[in-house]
């Protein structure tokens, strides 16, 4: 099922409405996204390529908890976070309920096209360019298997 905004009011493809707004509020924009990973040895450079940026945090918050922040694009921050207690030794999966994956946004397919040649220049494995209705994208994995793509809307 597709879904479209009208005015103020998200529509399913038999023309249903399926989300009304009430006009006196706006939801707020995305602010943060903290992943939690195995090892900050591996993962910090890893985004620092990825992202080709330094982080703008790297510290302890308290004696059980380290956190590196990026700061990105239009202004959200991606965490990194070690807690004391190790993760399980089980890898990432977008089949257990929680995170699926997490998408970056760029203009268009071009820009996309771009992005997937800068992966293959990192040495960073994906599925190609994939292209739907709704937009295109190209999905890959971190140290940690945590899904994440690069996706553009439909021209």
């Amino acid at each position: 099922m597709a879904v479209h905004l009208a005015g103020d009011t998200w529509w399913d493809d038999n023309k249903t409405p399926i989300l009304k707004g009430s006009g006196t509020m706006t939801f707020p924009p995305l602010a943060h996204v903290a992943l939690t990973v195995r090892d900050l040895g591996i993962s910090v450079p890893w985004y620092e390529a990825l992202f080709d940026a330094k982080p703008v945090i790297d510290e302890d918050t308290d004696p059980d908890f380290h956190h590196t922040v990026f700061l990105i694009g239009n202004g959200t921050l991606i965490g990194l976070h070690r807690h004391q207690t190790p993760a399980p030794k089980d890898q990432f999966s977008e089949f257990h309920v929680g995170l699926d994956h997490v998408a970056f946004g760029c203009a268009d397919r071009a820009e996309l096209e771009t992005w997937a040649d800068r992966l293959d220049e990192l040495g960073i494995e994906h599925g190609g360019i994939k292209d739907a209705s709704y937009g295109s994208g190209v999905s890959f994995r971190d140290p940690d298997g945590i899904a994440l793509e690069i996706f553009a809307p439909p021209s």
